[in-house]
């Protein structure tokens, strides 16, 4: 029973969470809010690309050619198809093939 209400009160917060920005602004959104809004995703890509490759020693070949060809293959999917779970899954994809396969 204890599982039960723990589900329900993390559902129950992430709900609230969710419809806060809508509850809070409803007339107008401030124009802070409208520069995060635009400004964050494009940030956090960028964070995650930092993240993801500060452990790749650019020193090794073998380590450094597969994620240079799977970061470019991300872009020019994102380039071509500008759809991010394409570009992400793709990148995923090739990477794993140079990873087990080739290298």
């Amino acid at each position: 029973m204890r599982e039960y209400l723990l589900v329900f009160i993390m559902a129950f917060v992430t709900i609230i969470l969710r419809f806060l920005p809508f509850i809070v602004f409803r007339k107008k959104v401030p124009p802070y809010i409208q520069y995060l809004g635009k400004v964050l995703p494009q940030a956090i890509i960028g964070m995650l690309v930092i993240y993801c490759l500060k452990d790749v020693s650019f020193a090794s070949s073998s380590q450094a050619l597969p994620v240079v060809i799977a970061v470019l293959s991300v872009v020019l999917l994102q380039v071509i198809k500008r759809n991010s779970l394409v570009s992400i899954l793709g990148g995923t994809v090739i990477y794993m093939v140079l990873v087990q396969v080739i290298f």
